[in-house]
């Protein structure tokens, strides 16, 4: 792998990139982020990138602060003359805002797409979109990679028997279904309706999963209302037990008092996201090795889909 390359990080992503550089066996690259007394801030590079391949390692999680300190360090990278700029985002917020689906709403996540674009990325690495047709939104490159790579390790790893995977809404029907052909068990439907965004009024569960164990498989948990909505049904239902795993821990809210109080054993999620809250429930899996690998493969022009197991 070429050495001339160097990993940055945004302010609330530190943590996620000082995994990556171990696992690349490079150093985090210095970077100062100054604040203003009205709360504007700047970034400064404080070593060269001239010529080199940068990689800006940020998710852009709450508050905006974030995404808008990536979008800063990636013109600071452009007007420094680095020779390409590959954005690392893990999480991609504003990623549930994919369509127009009532009248006078905006598309945010293709408006941050747009942001990003015309900051100047040639790259985009991110991790479970909501929505994998939001590639779409981006006219350069962009590695949509899987947490199925590290979840599904895992999930062996607690040899249960009788398992049967089950998705909280229809909308997480084919991710859901992916990994029950790839473990070869039953899979089972939730049919949720809202009354308005992070509040469910009802929910159905179709097919049996009766003295199954059952594996509720998402893409992110904000509120935790449906997750837990539906683990709680599912043990209604005759189910053995009740796990779930999702990519982003969002966690917001109440989620860790619904999550401590539902019936749910465990809920894994990645490490895309930091949990800092108190729920002992909680486990995450780092994802910090695929992202190495992924920049590794890039820097070695090799494939990036050889590495996913769905």
């Amino acid at each position: 792998m070429s050495n001339n390359f160097i990993v940055f990080s945004g302010t609330r992503s530190k943590y996620l990139a000082e995994k990556i550089c171990a696992e690349l066996g490079v150093p985090l690259g210095n970077m100062q982020t100054t604040f203003f007394a009205d709360g504007e801030f700047e970034v400064c590079y404080e070593e060269t990138v001239r010529g080199r391949d940068v990689f800006l390692v940020q998710s852009t999680f709450a508050p905006a602060d974030n995404l808008m300190e990536l979008l800063l360090m990636i013109d600071a990278a452009k007007r420094a003359s680095a020779r390409t700029v590959n954005a690392v985002i893990p999480y991609f917020g504003w990623a549930r805002q994919d369509r127009k689906d009532k009248p006078r709403v905006s598309i945010g996540a293709k408006l941050v797409a747009d942001l990003l674009s015309v900051a100047g990325i040639d790259r985009l690495i991110t991790m479970d979109l909501h929505a994998d047709q939001e590639q779409g939104f981006f006219d350069i490159p962009v590695d949509h990679l899987f947490a199925s790579t590290i979840m599904l390790p895992y999930i062996k790893s607690t040899n249960l028997e009788n398992l049967c995977i089950a998705t909280p809404d229809v909308g997480g029907s084919k991710r859901a279904n992916a990994y029950a052909k790839y473990l070869d068990c039953p899979f089972v439907i939730c049919n949720k309706q809202r009354v308005k965004a992070n509040v469910v009024s009802s929910m159905q569960v179709i097919g049996d999963v009766t003295d199954k164990n059952v594996l509720l498989v998402d893409d992110i948990v904000d509120t935790a209302g449906t997750i837990t909505t539906a683990a709680n049904l599912m043990l209604e239902r005759g189910a053995r037990s009740v796990r779930a795993l999702a990519s982003h821990c969002i966690m917001s809210g109440p989620a860790d008092e619904r999550v401590e109080n539902s019936a749910l054993e465990e809920i894994i999620f990645t490490d895309t996201i930091p949990y800092h809250g108190n729920c002992s429930k909680v486990k995450q899996i780092s994802c910090a090795g695929l992202l190495a690998e992924t920049i590794r493969r890039v820097m070695d022009n090799k494939s990036i889909s050889s590495q996913y197991l769905l």
